[in-house]
């Protein structure tokens, strides 16, 4: 199986030409770049077309910054800041499709604008688990940040959600979690216990894998759902068909919803919402620490080492 180190030694840093943007395209001066998974895949070559990467390629896939140059056709006013996803980020100057940005107010935090596809992506896991005031969810990766944005959009609805963690972290019931497990010999008997009186888990979101989702799944209350948007166990899952049919369970993954196609004007109105939701500081993204571009070894060697300790940033200018 493919790792997410694999390809991270063919990084180098170098001098580039900053870009001019064209027809349709803004010139983006970047201010922060999160360190996602998905970074490592992308430079492993494991994204699929239209996101592979075309040598020579700047890695990197997501940031915020401030539009400093727009070509033809573009309405977006200098010094406006937004989000971009998929284009080069590890950078001082990138160049984007207009259509592909995220116009954030600009007082919107920047370690929370450089990695807003988080917020989009907790808010659509929670949806899409359908999870009714009072039910019971499942996190696994409990002190990732995608994770902790859901607990925190959870205690927001009113879902009681459970984090399952290998060690503490950090407090998760400070951010909303009903209960935290750890990995181990304990962690079923303990949610046995803890769902005992209930129907089940109405929901997991899972970014693990492993024997771990399939005790999870066998948890499930009748339609309950698992959603999958990760895989850091390189242990495969295994299920009995009754484990699925019987209590009419589904299984389903979740692929970033701008991965292969822009935000539409229709999109709007919902991501307005998040940005309403995560703005302030009662939402709170866990931060790991913040690097300047030369140092970008540590910065990856941090996030692999120990993801679960906040999220990895590369920072460059906060001017306009």
């Amino acid at each position: 199986m493919t790792t997410l180190a694999d390809g991270y030694g063919a990084l180098e840093l170098r001098e580039v030409k900053r870009p001019v943007p064209g027809p349709g395209e803004v010139l983006v001066q970047l201010a922060r770049a999160s360190i996602n998974p998905g970074d490592f895949l992308f430079v492993s070559e494991l994204y699929p077309e239209p996101r592979k990467p075309a040598y020579p390629q700047i890695a990197g896939t997501h940031g915020a910054g401030y539009v400093v140059e727009c070509g033809d056709g573009v309405a977006i006013a200098p010094g406006t800041l937004v989000y971009f996803g998929y284009y080069p980020a590890w950078t001082e100057y990138s160049l984007v499709r207009a259509a592909d940005v995220v116009v954030l107010p600009s007082d919107y935090p920047l370690e929370k604008a450089a990695q807003f596809l988080n917020q989009i992506t907790a808010w659509d896991l929670l949806d899409r688990a359908n999870v009714q005031p009072g039910q019971f969810i499942a996190l696994t990766g409990g002190n990732s940040t995608v994770a902790t944005m859901v607990t925190q959009f959870a205690r927001q609805r009113g879902v009681r959600s459970i984090s399952i963690v290998r060690k503490p972290q950090q407090d998760l019931r400070a951010l909303g979690a009903d209960a935290v497990l750890e990995h181990g010999d304990a962690l079923l008997p303990n949610l046995d216990a803890l769902l005992r009186g209930s129907d089940g888990l109405h929901a997991v979101i899972d970014c693990v894998g492993g024997s771990l989702l399939s005790a999870l799944v066998q948890r499930l209350a009748l339609g309950g759902r698992a959603i999958i948007y990760g895989g850091y166990d390189t242990a495969k899952f295994e299920l009995h068909n009754f484990d699925v049919l019987m209590r009419d369970v589904t299984i389903q993954a979740y692929i970033y919803r701008f991965f292969f196609e822009a935000p539409a004007a229709s999109d709007r109105p919902l991501l307005q919402q998040i940005i309403d939701a995560t703005a302030g500081d009662d939402f709170v993204v866990p931060l790991g620490s913040l690097h300047a571009l030369a140092d970008f070894r540590t910065a990856l060697d941090a996030t692999l080492a120990t993801p679960e300790r906040g999220k990895r940033f590369l920072t460059f200018s906060d001017a306009r």
